[in-house]
């Protein structure tokens, strides 16, 4: 069977997360993905981080099933090489600032005129336009500005930080993947490529949708660790066992919030399901209470034959080593480096036949 995107032909010009996590979807469902790299660092990710030989584990995550090209954009020569690879590519994906790719006359329109059925998309943390497009950026700002960190953390601390970069891969990397291909369907369909200008900062934004309805409600958003999903009500949240480990409880429906009363013997909790200000945190004492008196191994074989939303939290390695992960296949290995798999679930696309990041630029 024939991969979903075999033929297609990706340029891409981005480095190190967003742009390159997007490319790795499209590589892993087919494309043809030729990495662009400039003659002196190349993506910075070759180096960040704990190195593998001369790669790091960072860029060979996310650079397999690609091939990869040295070209300085500068000079005229190099130029004229990825011009005309624009004429036979189908997607384009740079993450410059705004005005780069104009300077260099690789703008849109201009690559147009070359290829009028080239889907071309600019990645930035604000976009094209607006005051803030030229500023610098990562994750934590862009988050900053969408109202997103705002809302994580616990009651009375400080904003929390997650070490999943939230901007970076929903904004940098699964909204342009969305956008190139809706725009290639487009294109093959009425023959005219699209330009997606897409900011990770939107992106974000976009998705905020639990302090959007409250605001919405209320005029503003419930306060940090107050809201239903983070740690407003007792049944949604992280309980500390016995031995310093945790369990989620995700009792949302009431059916699911019944049958973890019983299972605990407290029938008497039954009522509190939703409940928030000072019913809502004595429930949560009180569970908290019952977690603390048995270890997560304890909790997870009660639960295990309870089904109602209630799992252990589990480290990476703790999850690489699981009996669902490893019947899903999501961990495999490719040139001796375990890695992720596809997360498609689709016929053919798996880690069998992937090939390592291209180590050496050329």
């Amino acid at each position: 069977m024939n991969k979903p995107l075999a033929g297609v032909f990706v340029l891409d010009l981005t480095r190190l997360l967003p742009g390159p996590m997007a490319s790795l979807h499209l590589a892993d469902l087919g494309a043809d993905v030729l990495k662009i790299e400039d003659p002196g660092a190349g993506d910075y990710a070759r180096v960040m981080g704990a190195m593998d030989g001369a790669a790091s584990y960072f860029f060979k995550l996310i650079n397999r099933n690609k091939r990869s090209r040295v070209l300085d954009l500068k000079s005229a020569d190099d130029r004229a090489v990825l011009l005309e690879m624009v004429e036979s590519a189908d997607i384009l994906l740079e993450g410059f600032r705004p005005g780069v790719m104009a300077r260099l006359g690789l703008d849109y329109e201009t690559l147009a005129q070359r290829n009028r059925r080239l889907v071309y998309c600019s990645i930035t943390g604000y976009g094209q336009t607006g005051p803030y497009a030229q500023r610098a950026g990562h994750d934590i700002n862009y988050l900053g500005y969408a109202g997103v960190l705002d809302q994580m953390g616990v009651a009375g601390g400080p904003p929390a930080l997650s070490n999943l970069q939230i901007a970076d891969l929903l904004g940098g990397a699964l909204t342009p993947l969305v956008g190139v291909l809706a725009a290639l369907v487009s294109a093959r369909t009425h023959g005219r490529g699209r330009y997606l200008d897409v900011a990770m900062t939107d992106a974000a934004l976009a998705h905020n949708i639990f302090p959007m309805v409250q605001t919405l409600a209320d005029g503003r958003p419930t306060a940090r660790g107050e809201d239903l999903l983070t740690g407003g009500v007792p049944c949604y949240g992280v309980y500390e066992t016995s031995d310093g480990l945790h369990m989620a409880v995700g009792a949302l429906e009431a059916k699911f919030w019944h049958l973890l009363c019983d299972t605990l013997q407290r029938p008497d909790l039954k009522p509190l399901h939703l409940s928030e200000g000072a019913a809502g945190a004595r429930a949560r004492a009180e569970l908290a209470a019952i977690f603390r008196h048995r270890t997560r191994a304890q909790w997870e074989a009660v639960f295990d034959a309870v089904d109602c939303c209630v799992t252990p939290v589990l480290s990476l390695e703790e999850s690489l080593d699981n009996v669902q992960i490893k019947a899903r296949n999501m961990v495999g290995t490719v040139g001796g480096m375990r890695q992720f798999a596809p997360p498609f679930g689709m016929a053919g696309i798996n880690l069998s036949d992937a090939t390592p990041a291209p180590i050496e630029k050329k």
